[in-house]
C-alpha cells in the first residue's frame, strides 16, 4: 500500500480591507520565496500554493502549514495562523517581517524562520517529519550556486509576470530599505547559465527580475548583468522585462544596448527626491553625487527604447508642504517616463525605523495590528517639518493632479517621443512597447492611489 503523503500548505496572505499593489492584476507578482519552499520540501509531500492575491481564503486541511508575509500583511498571516493552530496544526512564518521581528512573530506561529529560507527549510523538514520542529531557525546567507529552481508550476496561472533573481545583496542601506540588514551588504551572483535556464523554463512572456540593484556596482556585478542579457538574445529567449537599478544603469552603452536586445522596456529607478538635503536624511549617498546629472542618464536609457519608472518619496526629513509640491513639479517636467510616488514609510529592520522609536515619532504603535497601515500610501510617524494631516492632504492633492487621465496620457507621447531614432522599425516596435509599459503603469498607480485617498483621509482624521 503507498504511503498517504504529508501535505504542505503554503499561504501568500492580502490584507482584506487594503489590498495594496494586488487590487488590479498587472500590479501582481508571484510570492517567488514560496516557490523555492515548495522546491526544497522532499518528494514525499504534496504542497499547494494557496494565494490571497486571487482567491480568498477557505479553509484546506494539511500537516504543516506555511506563510510569507511583508510588514502590512503580518496581521493577516497572524489570523490566518490562528485558524490552524486551533485545530492542532503547526505554522512556519518566514519572510522580511518575520526576520525583522522574530520575538513578535513566535507569538502568533509555531516556528519563525529568519533570514534566507534555502539554508533552514530543509532543516526544519526534517525536525517536523522526527517531531521536534524548534519555534526558530536561521537562514544563513545562501549559496547561489546550483540553487533549486522555484516551483513556477504552483503559482497562479493569471500572473502574468513570472519573478526571477539573479542576484542577492546591496551595499547602499539607505535608511528606509530593509533589504541589507535581510539579504547582506555584498552582492552575491546566481550562476549565469543557471538564470538563462530559469529564464527558459517559465512560461510567462513577461519577467519581473527581482533584484534590488540588477547591474549593481563594479565591474563583477555590471559583467554578470551583462552575459545574463547577451545570453537571453543569443538564446532567443523573447522576452520582455523589467528590473530595478541605481542610476549608473544610464552609464554604459553596451549594457543598455545589451539590456534591449534581451528585451528590457523599463527600469526602475531609486530616484526619491531632486534636493541633496532629502538625499542625505534617507542616506541616498549614490544619488547625491549624480544630483546634476539625473536628466543625463534619463536620455542614456531613452536611446535604446527603455523607459524610467521613478520612485519618488514624500515626507522625508526637510520636506515641507512647498518642498512636496516642488517635487511633484520635477516629476511632471522631468524625463522619468512612470512614477511611483509613495509616502516614507518606517518599516521595521530598517535605520529609519530604529530612529524614529528612539525619538517617538511614530504614530501607529498598536502592533501587530497596526503593522496593517504600514503600506506606503499613509502617514505613520510624524514629520519634522509638517503636520501629519497637512502631509496627507497634500499628497491627496498632488496624487489627484499627476494621475490626471490627461496627465498620464500626455506623459505617454513625451515618453514615445523621447524614444524616437533613426532606426523607425526599433522607435515603433521597443519604443512602442516601452511607452505602453509606462503608459500602464501610470494607471496602475492611479488606480491604487486614488482609490485609497478618500478611505486614508477618513482614517488619518482619526488620529
Amino acid at each position: 500500500m503507498e504511503k498517504k503523503k504529508k501535505r504542505l500548505l503554503l499561504i501568500n496572505p492580502i490584507n482584506p480591507v487594503d489590498k495594496g499593489f494586488v487590487v488590479s492584476i498587472p500590479g501582481r507578482y508571484p510570492p517567488l520565496g514560496l516557490g523555492y519552499v515548495a522546491a526544497l520540501t522532499p518528494s514525499d509531500w504534496e504542497v499547494y500554493i494557496l494565494d490571497e492575491a486571487f482567491k480568498p481564503f477557505a479553509f484546506r486541511d494539511a500537516d504543516l502549514v506555511g506563510f510569507t508575509a511583508f510588514t502590512f500583511t503580518a496581521p493577516r498571516a497572524y489570523e490566518l495562523a490562528a485558524i490552524y493552530r486551533e485545530r492542532g496544526i503547526p505554522t512556519v512564518l518566514g519572510g522580511i517581517h518575520a526576520s525583522m521581528m522574530p520575538e513578535e512573530a513566535r507569538q502568533y506561529m509555531d516556528a519563525v524562520v529568519i533570514g534566507e529560507a534555502e539554508s533552514a527549510w530543509p532543516q526544519l523538514i526534517a525536525d517536523f517529519e522526527a517531531g521536534q520542529m524548534k519555534n526558530e531557525y536561521h537562514g544563513g546567507l545562501t549559496d547561489l550556486k546550483n540553487l533549486v529552481k522555484p516551483r513556477h508550476d504552483l503559482f497562479h496561472p493569471d500572473y502574468w509576470f513570472a519573478s526571477i533573481f539573479t542576484t542577492r545583496g546591496c551595499p547602499s542601506n539607505c535608511s528606509f530599505c530593509s533589504v541589507t540588514s535581510f539579504n547582506g551588504a555584498k552582492q552575491r551572483f546566481r550562476p549565469v547559465e543557471e538564470v538563462l535556464d530559469e529564464i527558459a523554463m517559465v512560461k510567462q512572456k513577461l519577467i519581473f527580475f527581482v533584484d534590488d540593484n540588477i547591474i549593481g556596482y563594479g565591474t563583477e556585478a555590471r559583467e554578470h548583468a551583462l552575459a545574463i542579457f547577451k545570453g537571453m538574445a543569443e538564446r532567443k529567449l523573447d522576452k520582455i522585462w523589467f528590473s530595478q537599478a541605481s542610476l549608473n544603469f544610464g552609464d554604459n552603452d553596451e549594457l543598455l544596448q545589451a539590456a534591449s536586445n534581451a528585451g528590457c522596456r523599463m527600469i526602475l529607478l531609486g530616484i526619491e527626491s531632486e534636493k541633496a538635503e532629502q538625499l542625505k536624511s534617507a542616506h541616498k549617498n549614490f544619488n547625491l553625487k549624480r544630483l546634476d546629472k539625473y536628466s543625463t542618464t534619463f536620455r542614456n536609457i531613452h536611446k535604446h527604447n527603455i523607459a524610467v519608472l521613478g520612485t519618488f518619496i514624500f515626507g522625508l526629513d526637510g520636506d515641507n508642504k512647498q518642498a512636496l509640491y516642488q517635487r511633484a513639479e520635477y516629476i511632471l517636467r522631468s524625463e522619468v517616463d512612470a512614477y511611483q510616488t509613495t509616502i516614507l514609510t518606517p518599516l521595521p529592520g530598517t535605520t529609519l525605523y530604529k530612529q524614529m522609536v528612539e525619538d517617538d515619532r511614530l504614530l501607529k504603535t498598536n502592533f501587530p495590528a497596526d503593522w496593517s497601515s504600514f503600506q506606503f500610501f499613509r502617514v505613520n510617524f510624524k514629520p519634522k517639518s509638517m503636520h501629519p494631516v497637512e502631509l496627507f492632504e497634500t499628497m491627496v492633492d498632488i496624487w489627484s493632479h499627476i494621475y490626471r487621465r490627461r496627465v498620464i496620457e500626455w506623459k505617454a507621447v513625451k515618453t514615445f517621443w523621447n524614444m524616437r531614432s533613426w532606426n523607425l522599425q526599433l522607435w515603433f516596435t521597443r519604443g512602442w512597447q516601452a511607452t505602453l509599459w509606462a503608459y500602464h503603469t501610470n494607471w496602475i498607480y492611479r488606480n491604487l492611489i486614488m482609490g485609497k485617498s478618500k478611505k486614508n483621509r477618513i482614517r488619518l482624521g482619526e488620529q
